[in-house]
């Protein structure tokens, strides 16, 4: 969102916290002086008719009694300042409420780069140890480079596709994506840190399985969720990432051999910040799965728990096809 389109954002949340606040206003008022004009009809009599000296009466003259009408003009009177100032506490709540929203967003886009560069950035730190591992054993380093330099645009493309995210651009129509290609760059870029977990992964995907998803954004996903699964696995053994079509939808599913999901946690840990028990391996912040769920909503996908036991768990990605 724009500069321009913040101010016009303002613009008319402060112009509607305005017409609120006079149309509350003038219906407490207005209230008040109807209810005072009936007190005041109710309490009066006519006036008694008669001749003064000098002045003759036309019998139309009504009599008010003060007593009377006086508590009611007290209680009207504390009564409308407290429905305004009911109203003038509505409106300043209404009136924040765009501030807190961009106070919300941008902590949700803190929380976000953070965590999605997180990941990236453990596997170009492990591919930098590799690299310093060679170097000091003289073997050649033509191939880890090239997986440095594949890295590190992967981070450029994660960060791109967070500003876009964050701008409101991501939403709009989307070149399609080649399934099997970006599970295939997700697992290339986790393979330092499954090496590091003794884990293997194996992809079984259709070459023309193409999703309504850029292929920065589903790599994203699919690096959440094989990120996850690698975390939870055991030493020694592996992860199946497949995908395959279902009507006119594309399945992604990532099932491992973990410890599996207690039935309490399996919607909880797609909240942000909440996490499942920890495996003694990185700590993770509770927000992967949460990112996965708003990413695949956004695109018009669910994100689910499809299977859990002791055994291990599968979550099923399901994507618009394209």
């Amino acid at each position: 969102m724009t500069d321009a389109e913040d101010r016009v954002r303002v613009r008319r949340a402060s112009t509607a916290v305005g017409v609120w606040v006079a149309a509350a206003s003038a219906v407490i008022i207005a209230s008040g002086v109807g209810i005072l004009v009936a007190v005041i009809l109710l309490t009066s009599r006519p006036e008694r008719a008669e001749v003064r000296r000098g002045q003759d009466h036309d019998g139309d003259h009504v009599v008010v009694d003060v007593d009377r009408v006086v508590p009611w003009i007290i209680v009207l009177g504390i009564v409308g300042v407290l429905l305004l100032a009911l109203v003038a506490w509505l409106a300043a709540s209404r009136s924040v409420r765009p501030l807190a929203e961009a106070l919300q967003a941008q902590r949700n886009f803190v929380s976000d780069a953070s965590h999605e560069l997180r990941t990236p950035l453990t596997a170009l730190t492990s591919r930098i140890q590799i690299l310093q591992r060679r170097h000091a054993r003289g073997e050649p380093l033509d191939e880890t480079i090239a997986d440095l330099r594949r890295n590190a645009a992967t981070m450029d493309d994660v960060l791109t596709d967070l500003l876009l995210s964050a701008e409101g651009d991501a939403a709009g129509p989307a070149e399609p994506s080649d399934v099997r290609r970006c599970l295939e760059s997700a697992v290339q870029a986790l393979t330092p840190l499954a090496d590091d977990a003794n884990v293997a992964i194996e992809v079984a995907a259709g070459k023309e399985l193409r999703a309504s998803i850029p292929s920065v954004t589903l790599t994203r996903l699919c690096v959440a969720l094989v990120d996850n699964a690698i975390q939870h696995a055991p030493p020694g053994s592996g992860i199946r990432v497949s995908a395959v079509v279902a009507g006119r939808s594309v399945q992604i599913r990532v099932s491992d051999h973990g410890p599996g999901i207690r039935e309490a946690d399996a919607e909880r840990i797609f909240e942000r910040f909440a996490r499942s028990g920890e495996t003694g391996r990185r700590r993770g912040f509770g927000l992967g799965l949460a990112l996965v769920r708003d990413v695949a909503t956004r695109y018009g996908g669910t994100v689910a728990v499809e299977a859990t036991s002791p055994q291990g768990t599968t979550f099923l990605l399901v994507l618009p096809s394209a």
